[in-house]
C-alpha cells in the first residue's frame, strides 16, 4: 500500500509537461531519472502508459484513462491539505475572477458559491466574459480559461480540469442523413460550428498512435454560443462538436446521439490562471484546490 504512489507524481509531471525532458527539469532530476521510473511504475502495473518514440512520447488510451484518475487522486490529496489548513484559519478577503459565461454558469459559479457558503468572510466578484481578460489592466485575482494558453508574461498557470468533446447530432437527423462513419464524411454533413469573430474553431481528433488530426469544418452556420449550437442539433440542423457536460442531459433524454463514435475527440484543457506571485494567498489557494479536485467529476 505504501508503494501504490510511487512513480505517480513523475508520471503526471510527464503527461502535463509534454515529456520526459521537459518534466526532468520541472522536477529537478534527469530524464533518464523519470524514464527509469515511469519504466517501473508500467511493469508495476503490466501496463504500456507511453508510446516512445526516438522524438516524443505520447499516451496510450490505458495511459490516457490512468492519467486522468491520477491527476484526480493528486487534487484530492492537495484539496485534503488545503482544507485541513483551511480548518485553521478562516479564508477571508476578496476575489475578482473572470471565466467563461456558458461554462462559468453551469459547472463553476455552483462549486464557487458552495466555497462562499463555508467561508462568510470570503468576497467574490464573479465575471462571465467569453473575451480573454487582461488579468493586470482589469484587476481580475483570478482568470477561468478553456484549451491553449498564451505565452503572457508574469502569468502563472494549473490545469485544473479538461473538457471531453463529443460529435452529436438528433437521432432524426442521422437516421434521414446516414451516420458518419470517418472524419472525411463529416464533408457530406451540414455541420453547427462554434466561432468567435467570425472564424470556426477547428475540431481536433485522437489516432489510434495518439497523435492530433485537426479539422476545419466548412459549414454555413457560425456561431459564438455554445448553448444555441446544442438547440440548433436538437432541432435536427446537422452535426456539432460540444463538451460533453453540455451536452449530457440531452444524450439522456434521446434528443441527442453521439456521431462518429469510433473517433475519440482531443481533451479540451481547463487552467486557473493568476498574477504570479512568490506566496500564493490562501484564498487563492483554496478556490483553485477546490476547482482542481471537484471540476473533473462534474465534467464527466
Amino acid at each position: 500500500m505504501n508503494d501504490m504512489l510511487n512513480g505517480i507524481p513523475e508520471f503526471v509531471e510527464a503527461v502535463e509537461a509534454g515529456g520526459f525532458s521537459a518534466a526532468a527539469v520541472r522536477m529537478n532530476l534527469s530524464r533518464s531519472a523519470i524514464g527509469k521510473t515511469i519504466a517501473k511504475l508500467e511493469r508495476r502495473l503490466n501496463t504500456r502508459l507511453f508510446h516512445r518514440t526516438t522524438r516524443m512520447q505520447s499516451l496510450t488510451d490505458e495511459g490516457q484513462a490512468f492519467y486522468e484518475r491520477c491527476r484526480r487522486a493528486l487534487d484530492e490529496i492537495q484539496s485534503g491539505e488545503a482544507m485541513l489548513e483551511s480548518g485553521k484559519r478562516e479564508v477571508t478577503g476578496r476575489l475578482r475572477i473572470s471565466m467563461p459565461v456558458l461554462f462559468g454558469r453551469r459547472c463553476l459559479a455552483p462549486l464557487l458559491l458552495e466555497l462562499a457558503r463555508m467561508h462568510p468572510k470570503l468576497e467574490l466578484d464573479l465575471s462571465f466574459s467569453d473575451r480573454v481578460v487582461d488579468l493586470f489592466d482589469e484587476g481580475f485575482d483570478l482568470a477561468i480559461r478553456n484549451g491553449i494558453l498564451r505565452d503572457e508574461a508574469g502569468l502563472a498557470a494549473r490545469k485544473i480540469a479538461f473538457h471531453r468533446m463529443t460529435l452529436c447530432a438528433s437521432p432524426d437527423y442521422l437516421a434521414a442523413r446516414g451516420e458518419p462513419q470517418t472524419i472525411a464524411d463529416l464533408g457530406d454533413h451540414d455541420l453547427v460550428v462554434y466561432a468567435r469573430s467570425g472564424e470556426a474553431k477547428k475540431w481536433t481528433f485522437l489516432q489510434d498512435d495518439g497523435t492530433a488530426v485537426d479539422y476545419f469544418p466548412q459549414t454555413r452556420l457560425r456561431l459564438d454560443d455554445l448553448e444555441v449550437i446544442a438547440g440548433a442539433v436538437v432541432s435536427g440542423m446537422g452535426i456539432a462538436w460540444l463538451p460533453c457536460w453540455l451536452v449530457r442531459d440531452y444524450v439522456y433524454a434521446g434528443t441527442l446521439a453521439q456521431a462518429l463514435k469510433n473517433v475519440s475527440s482531443r481533451p479540451v484543457n481547463v487552467y486557473a490562471v493568476w498574477p504570479q506571485t512568490p506566496q500564493l494567498p490562501m484564498k487563492m489557494r483554496s478556490i483553485i484546490d477546490l476547482l482542481a479536485a471537484r471540476l473533473p467529476g462534474i465534467m464527466d
